[in-house]
């Protein structure tokens, strides 16, 4: 069944009913939308990236007249999908020359707030980017402001820079709601941990919207390509390794618990006390869990290592397992899942939902296909419509996804701001 709005096609009619209730605007005139010269309020996009902001909200008739970003890759993106040309650094803009307008949206940088970045907040000078949107909104005074960042930014320092954005927000004249959301709970099969700051100006009527989320129906396979080109397939080597731990795991009997992470080159490593000792706790930790496993099937075990090691020890991560499926399922097998090799080890997800996109490339492996996911299949997970025109080098459109704004979040966001709130009519 194909959308008669956007084109996209469903298997499933469930899942088609339900775009359905979504999708009211012809793909073709979402670009017309920014160009409107009577829109319902106008925007500036700060941080842009590639436009997850822009696509949310010139659904909801907003018209870009600003917009911000220093990757130059993704200003060539940008300006081929809005024909419009962001500016570089944000700290040489002088905000008493922008435009008016009515709303600051803002995914600021999150390194240096997230579990992949050093965490750093606001002493690391991406972390201060968010003081330039102080200082634009204690300039230009938009109504709305809409930030996104990583959950974790509530826990940094103690929960000290969560404090800080709040108080800085309240003191520069908003009132804040703050919404954690995940794509997933909008039934987008990606899991992605949010925080939406939503921040309206305290002199107009206050915004109360209704931010509960009802349930969604989860369907990974409606993002899939059918026929996606034979590049995208994993190399003999990664398939020659996902099929040695598949055979290990075959020996393991129903229900077994596989956590926490396998460190199979440490079941042949003898350390003395005080040795163990100075190992880093964490790896302290695994090794005693480990045991268990290693001393229940150690038959099984050396047989296996014995005629792999040469194979897992071409690189480090290939000698640990990251098994996040819970406890091990009858006929249970690596090719049921999603897998990502990271440096933590070969991690191995439950399929309900693909892994969060990051802007390391980690690209996730959909096991069934024995295949990476696609850069288009990206743009899907991050609710991007099918006509929006990608960075030809794949590297660089997987990078520019897992830096982007998912596009559903903030028109769900938006959706609820609007049907109740009339100062962006």
């Amino acid at each position: 069944m194909d959308c008669p709005h956007c084109g996209k096609n469903y298997k499933q009619k469930k899942s088609y009913d339900k775009h359905l209730e979504k999708c009211q605007i012809p793909v073709e005139e979402l670009a017309n939308l920014s160009l409107d010269p009577n829109p319902k309020f106008t925007f500036i996009d700060l941080f842009c990236g590639i436009g997850g902001f822009h696509q949310a909200l010139i659904k909801h008739g907003g018209k870009c007249v600003f917009a911000s970003d220093m990757d130059k890759k993704c200003q060539e993106i940008y300006e081929q999908n809005y024909q419009i040309k962001p500016v570089g650094d944000i700290k040489k803009v002088d905000e008493k020359e922008l435009p008016n307008f009515d709303v600051l949206t803002g995914g600021f940088p999150c390194p240096s707030f997230s579990n992949g970045g050093k965490k750093l907040g606001m002493e690391d000078d991406r972390g201060k980017l968010f003081n330039d949107i102080i200082r634009i909104a204690k300039e230009k005074q938009p109504k709305l402001m809409l930030l996104e960042n990583v959950k974790h930014i509530m826990k940094v320092k103690d929960g000290e820079v969560f404090e800080y954005i709040l108080k800085t927000l309240d003191e520069t004249g908003y009132r804040t709601i703050v919404k954690p959301i995940s794509p997933h709970q909008l039934g987008i099969p990606q899991q992605r941990e949010r925080v939406i700051f939503i921040c309206s100006r305290k002199d107009l009527p206050e915004l109360k919207p209704n931010l509960e989320i009802p349930f969604h129906e989860i369907n990974y396979e409606q993002i899939l390509e059918e026929n996606p080109p034979s590049k995208y397939q994993i190399s003999n080597e990664i398939e020659e390794v996902l099929k040695a731990w598949d055979e290990i795991i075959s020996k393991f009997e129903t229900n077994e618990t596989l956590s926490p992470t396998i460190l199979v080159h440490e079941f042949y490593q003898e350390y003395t006390e005080e040795e163990l000792e100075v190992l880093p706790s964490w790896k302290k930790d695994y090794i005693v869990k480990n045991k268990r496993l290693y001393e229940k099937y150690q038959v099984e075990w050396d047989e296996w290592y014995e005629k792999y090691k040469d194979l897992l020890n071409k690189r480090e991560i290939y000698g640990k397992l990251e098994w996040q499926t819970g406890k091990k399922k009858e006929n249970d097998s690596i090719w049921n899942y999603f897998i990502q090799l990271r440096q933590s080890g070969i991690r191995i997800k439950r399929a309900e939902y693909f892994p969060t996109l990051v802007a390391i490339v980690q690209t996730p492996i959909y096991g069934k296909g024995k295949r990476y996911i696609t850069p288009r299949e990206c743009a899907r997970l991050q609710s991007f419509p099918d006509d929006f025109q990608l960075h030809p080098t794949d590297q660089i459109a997987y990078k520019q996804f897992g830096n982007a704004v998912n596009v559903e979040v903030i028109n769900f966001i938006l959706t609820r701001i609007v049907e109740c709130w009339e100062c962006l009519s």
